[in-house]
């Protein structure tokens, strides 16, 4: 710009868009000076100075800028995706990943334990990265039949989850993010091995005896506190979830409860009362309901062991 073409102006074109912009910054990069005074009554307090580059990280690297930060991103992001992997055997290599569980059974206590599911060429494994353990795992050579089922939740919808049925005539339940294409790249990965027909007894939804509003007074480290949610008892459990739980928090085997004792404390639901599960490990679950004994009298039905009727405690 030359004198007498007067002060450098802004310009504006209107064929430019927002697209031809931001292709600009980030191919040919935009060099920033600035000097900046900022002053009051014509007194001059503060003074800004800016040197900055904008440009498309390809270009900053071509360039030799930002290589130590680039470095240091990269080898972060690889010790990352290796400690949230598995750790594989000499020879073996990972098939897919993905987010998931397992259902924990054959204690007091049945759960879903979450983690992520990896399947390699040799295994199918479940791994909880914080703390990192493997909570569940088997061999390829041991599955024998695979299954997608739809599994009702206790707040109502409908989830697809995979069953595996191993050599020793056991079978586990996995959760998946993608259940079909778990299914899928599983069962190319044991192509040859698996049975054409699942070789259990299909599950059969179990009827529900019971299903209502109840509350659990469930242990926690600063305190056992009340909280209200669905119950449901079919024939082998009692399941509990709250609303904001997007798995139950409490799954009680029936064939696991000793005792049912009530007691006239005064509970969320009023005066009530509380009615105490003993389990065979010694444990206890307190739960409340408007009608307990409704619940009482159902759980001592799901469980023909006992006598009958079913003697009420008052603690």
């Amino acid at each position: 710009m030359t004198a007498d073409q007067g002060p450098l102006r802004p310009t504006r074109d209107p064929r430019v868009t927002l697209d031809d912009l931001v292709e600009v910054l980030l191919n040919k990069g935009a060099v920033l000076h600035l000097d900046l005074i900022v002053a009051v009554a014509d007194i001059p307090l503060i003074g800004v100075n800016i040197r900055a580059a904008l440009a498309g990280m390809e270009t900053m690297l071509e360039f030799g800028m930002m290589r130590n930060w680039d470095e240091a991103t990269r080898a972060w992001a690889e010790r990352s995706a290796r400690r949230r992997g598995i750790d594989l055997r000499e020879g073996e290599s990972a098939v897919c990943r993905m987010s998931g569980g397992h259902l924990l059974t054959g204690g007091v206590y049945t759960g879903w334990r979450p983690g992520t599911v990896h399947l390699t060429d040799r295994r199918l494994v479940v791994q909880r990265d914080e703390p990192r353990e493997i909570l569940w795992q088997a061999e390829l050579g041991d599955v024998r039949a695979v299954r997608l089922e739809p599994e009702r939740t206790v707040g109502g919808e409908e989830r697809l989850r995979l069953r595996v049925a191993l050599a020793d005539g056991t079978e586990e339940l996995l959760s998946a993010q993608e259940p079909e294409k778990l299914h899928a790249r599983l069962t190319e990965a044991c192509a040859g091995r698996l049975d054409a027909a699942f070789p259990f007894t299909p599950a059969v939804e179990e009827e529900r005896l019971l299903e209502g509003h109840l509350w659990f007074h469930e242990p926690r480290r600063g305190g056992p506190l009340w909280r209200g949610g669905q119950g449901r008892l079919i024939g082998s459990a009692l399941v509990w979830k709250s609303p904001v739980d997007s798995r139950p928090a409490l799954v009680v085997r029936t064939a696991d409860i000793t005792a049912v004792e009530w007691s006239a404390e005064r509970s969320p639901t009023g005066d009530g009362g509380v009615f105490t599960l003993r389990t065979a490990d010694g444990g206890e679950v307190r739960l409340a309901a408007g009608d307990p004994e409704t619940w009482m009298r159902k759980l001592d039905v799901s469980r023909p062991s006992l006598p009958h009727p079913l003697p009420l405690k008052t603690g």
